[in-house]
């Protein structure tokens, strides 16, 4: 079976891919993943997706690989299997406008539209082109981030700006309103969502 985006199948090596993202937060040290991982899906790939590539792709290619070896895995994974993932956007171009769009896209791995089902968690990849700043947004469910390469500076609330690295585990809290700002290259990032509706879409605030 086939659609205008893409063969519909699901996607080869993206079991791996998965099980690289999962040595990326066991390698985390933080009580909250505790619960996070207890209810990581038992079982592989089993849901139909169809391929969308956007134009954020682009990047792919120019990820820098001079991170952690776990981070580097995932960025190796992913590149042989983007192309035939559904990447996504959660908002309009009148919302945000045409040029974030361009440099922005998600690709859900585990969840109610990934290719492993699941309606306890959300996990995946997002994938930011460099100068990109992803304005304040909030959602019901509670989130676990670990940029895997290029450096972005995160805001929390309405704290400060803070640079973070890849390998390092960021949480925001339900409902909590958080931003980045990505640098002169391209930001990778895996998430987790958690404790919260994980179908419910990401709103700006």
């Amino acid at each position: 079976m086939t659609s205008a985006s893409g063969p519909s199948t699901v996607p080869a090596g993206v079991d791996d891919l998965i099980a690289r993202i999962r040595a990326v937060y066991l390698g985390c040290r933080c009580d909250l993943l505790e619960s996070c991982l207890r209810a990581w899906p038992d079982h592989g790939p089993d849901r139909i997706v169809d391929a969308r590539p956007l134009p954020v792709l682009r990047w792919l290619d120019t990820l820098e690989l001079d991170v952690p070896e776990s981070c580097a895995r995932v960025i190796t994974a992913l590149r042989a299997t983007a192309a035939r993932l559904a990447w996504r956007q959660t908002y309009t171009v009148e919302a945000v406008g045409a040029e974030f769009l361009d440099h922005y896209a998600y690709t859900e791995l585990i969840g109610e539209r990934g290719p492993v089902s699941s309606r306890n968690l959300a996990c995946g990849l997002l994938l930011l082109g460099p100068g990109t700043r992803y304005p304040r947004h909030r959602h019901d469910a509670a989130e676990l981030y670990v940029p895997l390469s290029g450096t972005a500076s995160w805001q929390q609330g309405d704290g400060v700006w803070r640079e973070r690295q890849p390998g390092t585990l960021i949480h925001h809290a339900s409902n909590e309103p958080h931003a980045m700002r990505v640098g002169a290259v391209p930001l990778l990032a895996a998430y987790l969502w958690y404790g919260g509706d994980v179908s419910q879409p990401s709103t700006l605030s």
